[in-house]
Parts: C-alpha cells; sequence; structure tokens
C-alpha cells in the first residue's frame, strides 16, 4: 500500500464542495448536492486547467439543456428519448471539443428528466447551480502552493548529478578504468522530467506567463545531459589512455566544480580553445590505438564545446540562494 496521505488539491476538492452544497442549499435550489459534484469536477491540477473544465463543462451544458427541451419536450419523457438524445448529444459536444464537460452536463440532462417538466423556474435553478458549482470550482482553485522551493531543489540535485557525472569521466580518463556504474545518469533523466514537468504545472497557474525560467533551465539541462550521454561510448571506448586523455582530465574536473545555474560558459569555451592549442603541440600519434585514441579525445571536447554553447545561449538562472561554487 502506499503511505496514506492528504494533499492539497484533497483539501480543496471538499472545502470546495462543502461550500457549494452550503451555498445551493442556502438558496432552497432543487437538487442542491448537485453543485458540489459540479465544484470537484472544477477542481484541477492548475488555474488554467481549472479554467478550461468550467468552460467545456458550461458548454456542454448548456448544448445539453437545449437536447433536452428538444428531446423531451417534443417526444416524451421516456428512457428511449434519452437514449435517442444521447446518441446524438455525445458525437456533438466531441465534435465541439468539450467532451470533457459530459458528466456535468449529464447531471443538468438529469434533473431535466426526473422533473418531467421544462420550464424557466428549472432553467434558472440548473443555471444557479452551474454558477454555484463552477463559480466555487474556479475560486477555489486560485490558490496554489508556492512550487519554487521544490524548482530550486531540483535545480540542485540536477547540478550536483552533472558534477558527479564530470568528476567520474575524469576520472576514467586519468586512471582508463573506474568502478562507476553510470547511476547518475538515470538519476538526472528522472530528476529532469520530474522538473519540467513541476516547472510546465508553473506556466499553467500564472495566466499572464508564457513561458517558466525554470523550464527553459531544465530544458537546456535536458539537451546538455543528451551530449554527455552521447560522449560517454566515445570516453569508455579508448583503446589506451594518451597524453591528451590527462589534458581533457584537467578540462573536466574544472568543469566538475562549476556546474551551476549562471552562465559562464564563455569563460569554458575559451579554456576548451586552449585544449585544443595544447593537443596541437603534443606528438603524433606512433601507432594506429594512439590514433584511435586521440581522435575519440578530439571528437570529445567537439562535443563538450557544444555542450557550451547551449549553455552560453541560456541568459542564467536567478536564485536567491546559490550553491557554492
Amino acid at each position: 500500500m502506499k503511505k496514506f496521505s492528504i494533499g492539497y488539491r484533497t483539501l480543496k476538492t471538499a472545502t470546495g464542495a462543502a461550500i457549494a452544497i452550503a451555498i445551493a442549499q442556502y438558496f432552497e435550489l432543487a437538487s442542491y448536492a448537485s453543485a458540489g459534484i459540479l465544484t470537484i469536477l472544477c477542481v484541477q491540477p492548475t488555474k488554467k486547467k481549472s479554467l478550461h473544465a468550467a468552460y467545456t463543462r458550461f458548454v456542454a451544458s448548456i448544448i445539453g439543456m437545449l437536447y433536452a427541451f428538444l428531446s423531451f419536450e417534443l417526444f416524451s419523457y421516456h428512457p428511449l428519448t434519452l437514449a435517442g438524445m444521447l446518441i446524438i448529444f455525445i458525437p456533438t459536444i466531441v465534435s465541439l471539443k468539450v467532451a470533457d464537460g459530459f458528466v456535468s452536463s449529464a447531471v443538468i440532462i438529469m434533473h431535466i428528466y426526473a422533473a418531467e417538466k421544462f420550464s424557466w423556474t428549472l432553467v434558472s435553478n440548473e443555471f444557479a447551480l452551474m454558477a454555484i458549482g463552477y463559480g466555487t470550482g474556479i475560486a477555489i482553485n486560485m490558490y496554489m502552493p508556492d512550487i519554487q522551493k521544490e524548482l530550486n531543489y531540483y535545480r540542485v540535485k540536477i547540478e550536483e548529478l552533472y558534477s558527479k557525472i564530470f568528476l567520474e569521466i575524469a576520472n576514467y580518463l586519468r586512471e582508463g578504468d573506474t568502478m562507476w556504474d553510470g547511476q547518475e545518469i538515470i538519476e538526472a533523466i528522472t530528476a529532469l522530467n520530474n522538473a519540467k514537468s513541476l516547472a510546465f504545472k508553473d506556466v499553467e497557474n500564472h495566466f499572464m506567463r508564457r513561458k517558466n525560467d525554470y523550464y527553459v533551465y531544465f530544458d537546456m539541462r535536458e539537451q546538455q545531459l543528451e551530449i554527455i550521454e552521447r560522449v560517454l561510448p566515445k570516453i569508455t571506448a579508448l583503446p589506451v589512455i594518451v597524453q591528451e586523455a590527462t589534458i581533457v582530465a584537467d578540462f573536466v574536473q574544472d568543469l566538475a566544480e562549476h556546474v551551476h545555474s549562471g552562465n559562464t560558459a564563455s569563460h569554458f569555451r575559451e579554456k576548451l580553445e586552449q585544449v585544443k592549442l595544447d593537443f596541437a603541440q603534443l606528438p603524433l600519434p606512433k601507432n594506429h590505438e594512439q590514433f584511435l585514441a586521440q581522435a575519440a579525445l578530439y571528437q570529445f571536447i567537439e562535443e563538450m564545446d557544444r555542450y557550451l554553447e547551449i549553455k552560453q545561449s541560456f541568459k542564467g538562472l536567478k536564485v536567491k540562494k546559490e550553491r557554492p561554487q
């Protein structure tokens, strides 16, 4: 069994349903408990989704009321009439892309069916239920907890993982073999997926915001991770450890000690240019194995230049408390 827990969304759903029912009951609306159902259906993970949920449910409910009026009043309040109406009604809301509102509209339709008489009193009652239900759902969902700490947690975690990965690469280049199992790569992938999902949720909770700096940052880190995954085989497949490997190891270790959310990529790209100059001053390979090793290392530094280029295009992330460099 999963650990029993009560989240903020659960609390909002319960509170919102109770408030909606209490308001509907206060105004002595028929089927007042349905206001709670409509509120529950509108409490979504983000503010934008909550508004969209209210929109789709309102539109579907209006269409449902129209179809109910035409079907029941022209024919009869009979189960077969209801079935025939639903056969036409469901494809209609699907084509209008408001199918998410089917359940709430079905609630309204069933109220009309149970009343067995279409009247303006009934219509006003259903509109009141929708106003209270959807309005309460939207209002209660306007509160969203601050996720800044969680975003910053993932930022620090990802930076620490990248540092560990680079340190392992540096160790391998110096020693030719390590006991590293690559677990940090898997952890980084998981952390990035969770972080981007969380950052996107933050965008969905701000109506005027189209992007989140953290989302851009995590997307940048994801692109860098693709490069890291691509270069690892080049390093682990070195036939021999050549002199160039030590130069690259020093650079990678320096990079590992300066993984952060700021933008110092241009500084490290200059250092990488110096690495290339150092390469040019070393003697040519004496055998085929040395040639393959040098070629692999040169490809590696070219990929690292691309890694830094991606970071250089990022303006940097402003955080209140930066991790020690």
